[in-house]
C-alpha cells in the first residue's frame, strides 16, 4: 500500500472532502504546489484554480476552489476557502455570465468601480471556466 496523509478541503458552506491521499496539487499563491506525505510544513495562500487529489485507491478527484489558506502538516493537509465545490458540480452557464459582467465592469470603469475586486472576479470565473474544459476533454 503507498503511503497516504489526510486531506481536508472545506468552504465557507460545507465540507467539500475528508479521506487519504497519495498526491495533492494545489494553486498556491506563488505557483502550483505539489505535496506528498511527510510533506515540510507550510501555511500559504492560495489563488483561484483547481485542486487535484489522487487518493488512497488512486482514483484522481478534482476541486475548485476560489482561494483560501492551506496548510500542510506532516500527517495532514487542511484547505480552507470561502468557496469550493467538485469541479462536476460546476455551473457553465453561471460562470459565463460572472465572466461576462466581470469583463463589463473592467471595460467601462465607472464612479465606485473596484478594480481589485472586479479582477479577482474575473479570475475566479477564468479558473472555474478552465476547470469546466478539463473535465469535458477527460470525458
Amino acid at each position: 500500500m503507498a503511503m497516504t496523509i489526510h486531506v481536508d478541503v472545506v468552504s465557507a458552506e460545507q465540507e467539500i472532502y475528508s479521506g487519504l491521499a497519495e498526491f495533492v496539487l494545489v494553486p498556491a499563491e506563488m505557483g502550483d504546489l505539489g505535496i506528498t506525505p511527510r510533506h515540510t510544513p507550510l501555511l500559504t495562500r492560495m489563488r483561484p484554480g483547481e485542486i487535484k487529489i489522487r487518493n488512497a485507491e488512486g482514483k484522481e478527484e478534482y476541486i475548485y476552489v476560489s482561494g483560501g489558506i492551506l496548510e500542510i502538516q506532516p500527517r495532514m493537509i487542511t484547505i480552507l476557502s470561502d468557496t469550493a465545490a467538485r469541479t462536476k458540480d460546476l455551473d457553465e452557464a453561471a460562470v459565463m455570465n460572472a465572466k461576462r459582467r466581470a469583463e463589463s465592469a473592467l471595460a467601462d470603469q465607472k464612479e465606485g468601480f473596484e478594480f481589485a475586486k472586479a479582477t479577482a472576479e474575473l479570475a475566479e470565473a477564468v479558473a472555474q471556466l478552465r476547470a469546466i474544459e478539463r473535465i469535458r476533454k477527460m470525458g
